[in-house]
């Protein structure tokens, strides 16, 4: 007699008609993180001139005026700025309708009736996206720092003691400045000249990697990377 059929424990939670909508919902989630790193590059790219033109400006004001002044300064400035456009706007529309005689009703109605509450569904997916990042993150830390691969740990070394000179000459606001003006210079200049560009750096991958191999084999101890 044949055994009767049972029911796996791995799929028993959606096997009901509730869980049926999930796999929709989450790839409608992914579908629409997708959009994410594709806006980006077109930011970065120049792909709109206005739109990061918009977004270079405002992001650079923000950290001259961080250079400038203190986060409690730039904060309370940029809040008091938007208040003073927007009471204005409110009073100019108040008057004009008292003056015509009309009733528009608040001139901010459509922005108030807007549904800006995050789903559960997003909330979980960015969270499960964040963790992924923070475990890799770790799992390298916990790596370096526990010398499971000599080299890499003195290139960590290395890099360190060179920031330490950097750090001598540059304070975080003037290097999140420099960060900026690269991401978006870099980025078209490659595009620009990417052919050029690659032959040099692929010149200098294979000298970095022809020295990178003779320090390891003279080094003791040291784990041996399999070719790729």
């Amino acid at each position: 007699m044949a055994e009767p059929a049972t029911q796996s424990p791995y799929i028993s939670s959606s096997a009901g008609g509730g869980g049926a909508s999930e796999p929709g919902v989450g790839r409608d989630v992914k579908a629409g993180g997708a959009h994410q790193p594709c806006a980006v590059r077109d930011l970065i790219f120049w792909r709109d001139v206005k739109k990061t033109g918009l977004v270079f400006s405002t992001t650079l004001i923000l950290l001259l005026s961080l250079a400038a002044f203190s986060v409690i300064s730039v904060v309370s400035y940029l809040i008091l700025a938007l208040l003073s456009v927007t009471i204005s706007f409110r009073v100019y529309k108040s008057v004009i309708q008292a003056v015509q005689k009309s009733e528009d009703g608040h001139p901010f109605k459509a922005y108030l009736d807007l549904d800006v509450a995050l789903s559960s569904e997003a909330f979980h997916s960015y969270v499960s996206s964040a963790m992924v990042h923070v475990n890799r993150a770790l799992k390298l830390i916990m790596r370096l720092f526990l010398v499971e691969d000599l080299v890499d740990s003195l290139k960590l070394a290395v890099v360190m003691w060179l920031m330490t000179y950097v750090g001598a000459i540059f304070n975080g606001i003037t290097l999140l400045i420099l960060g900026e003006l690269l991401v978006f210079s870099v980025p078209v200049v490659y595009e620009k000249y990417k052919t050029q560009i690659d032959h040099y750096v692929g010149i200098a991958r294979d000298q970095i990697k022809s020295i990178v191999t003779k320090v390891q084999a003279k080094l003791p101890g040291v784990v041996k990377k399999k070719p790729e």
